[in-house]
């Protein structure tokens, strides 16, 4: 896998910016003028949904790399059945 396209680097730069308005998401709650039990509740159900997302966009990664994969091997027997 190479890393030095700039698709490549567009992801790792999306990622490093959710990664850190999650850091700082955290952070402000924390910081927050409220009570310590609802700042600890509405932090957990801040990462409960951060974490229901980080769910369901690594299936779709995960679909998304199977579905290129199986294209691939498929190329590959096409290439192998007329060589």
């Amino acid at each position: 896998m190479e890393y030095d396209t700039q698709e490549g680097k567009i992801g790792a730069l999306a990622v490093g910016l959710a990664l850190g308005a999650v850091i700082g998401a955290g952070i402000a709650l924390l910081a927050a003028p409220e009570s310590g039990d609802r700042t600890r509740r509405r932090l957990r159900r801040t990462t409960g949904r951060i974490a229901s997302d980080a769910g369901d966009r690594w299936e779709d990664f995960a679909d998304d790399v199977k579905e290129r994969i199986d294209d691939a091997v498929s190329v590959a027997r096409d290439h192998l059945s007329k060589g």
